[in-house]
């Protein structure tokens, strides 16, 4: 049977462009021993280690976890590398938490970071020759044309894609720990910035971010310790991971059938029948702006076509139906191996009432996310409250 399973504690750094005073190593170590202290454990009392790292291409490091075991406080202990591309974050902590649930370990470490400035992840991701597309540079380059078909199929306005950048940006000042806080960026300064991938503009696009995030999971009596103490943990309602191939005839790379997939076995796991009324809020893997309508209806919270609507409607803010990215998400920090943890961490921190300044009152009901490679990887979790039935 599968065991009941909690985020006991959360650790982040705080993400910048450059992070030139630590290694790859320290900078882990920073968000492993604030998710230890948020938790009441030391590593000595961690049962394995975990660790998500997207290409290693983005840091010319290979295998760069095997040199800093020591530092990970995974000596001796077993140690499991993930990696599904930009989604890898979410990944680890889903592998993690299945670790509790199968009864394999009692506490288990999952941690994930990037450290951009010592690389270019933006030509690391850029097609090479002789397989270039025109205008293929970076992510950008490569979504840019399925943003287009949204709008395309939806006729959602020009404008919506500014309106999520500014609630995020808005959102990422009231994070201690985020990258880019514009507490005064407007629709007017969002529309002015230099167009980089037709639509997608400057002020609508992900940082490169150095940064780690680190989460303490641990069975039911772990759990216990800690709410004895008077605090909440997140109970692990649900995961789901999905993928499919990047490319094949008739692939719906607007709407992914893998990211379908994913939700609706994440929702039947959970026992959640209307995602809208029933999770309170949502951290969600929006590098550029357009992503939040498309993800909204790609994991089933509106009807196809009707995304943008709630996003128009101000129902995403904090404070609206179904808040999004709270944190400021991808849009304000974007340690890439690391952001779909990020998601996970700050959706668990809802529900454990440790968000600060951007909680979502008595929120109660969350869910993280991630996606990565060609929209063809997602994971993402429900986190709740109270515990799960058994």
């Amino acid at each position: 049977m599968k065991q009941p399973a909690a985020v006991l504690g959360t650790g982040q750094t705080h993400y910048v462009a450059k992070r030139t005073d630590v290694s790859m190593a320290a900078l882990c170590r920073e968000a492993i021993d604030r998710a230890l202290a948020d938790s009441g454990l030391t590593i000595d009392e961690i049962d394995a280690v975990v660790v998500g790292k997207a290409p290693d291409y983005f840091e010319g490091a290979m295998m760069p976890e095997l040199a800093m075991a020591d530092a990970l406080g995974a000596v001796g202990k077993p140690l499991l590398r993930v990696h599904t591309a930009g989604s890898v974050g979410g990944s680890t902590g889903c592998v993690a938490a299945s670790l509790v649930e199968a009864g394999i370990h009692r506490r288990v470490l999952a941690v994930a970071w990037e450290k951009q400035s010592e690389s270019n992840a933006m030509w690391a991701l850029s097609i090479p020759v002789p397989f270039t597309m025109p205008v293929g540079a970076g992510a950008g380059g490569y979504f840019a044309p399925h943003v287009r078909s949204y709008i395309r199929r939806t006729n959602a306005p020009a404008d919506i894609g500014a309106m999520v950048a500014v609630k995020d940006r808005r959102n990422g000042a009231l994070n201690p720990y985020a990258h880019l806080k514009q507490p005064d960026i407007t629709l007017e300064s969002v529309r002015e910035s230099q167009m980089l991938w037709d639509p997608i503009r400057y002020d609508e696009t992900c940082p490169s971010s150095d940064g780690a995030c680190a989460l303490v999971i641990g069975d039911a009596a772990a759990a216990a310790v800690v709410e004895a103490d008077g605090r909440h943990v997140a109970w692990i309602h649900a995961t789901a991971m999905r993928t499919e191939p990047t490319t094949f005839a008739g692939r719906d790379q607007v709407n992914p059938q893998a990211g379908r997939d994913a939700a609706a076995a994440l929702w039947r796991s959970a026992g959640i029948d209307d995602p809208l009324r029933q999770i309170d809020c949502a951290e969600i893997y929006v590098p550029f702006s357009w992503f939040e309508p498309m993800w909204l209806e790609n994991l089933g919270f509106t009807a196809e076509g009707a995304g943008w609507k709630l996003t128009e409607a101000g129902e995403t803010a904090i404070g609206g139906k179904l808040p999004i990215n709270m944190s400021g998400g991808v849009l304000c920090s974007n340690p890439i191996g690391a952001s779909g943890l990020i998601r996970f961490a700050e959706s668990a921190m809802q529900v454990m009432q440790r968000a600060g300044e951007h909680q979502v009152a008595d929120a109660r009901t969350a869910m993280g996310h991630a996606y990565g490679g060609g929209s063809q990887y997602f994971s993402m979790w429900v986190v709740g409250r109270d515990r799960p039935a058994d």
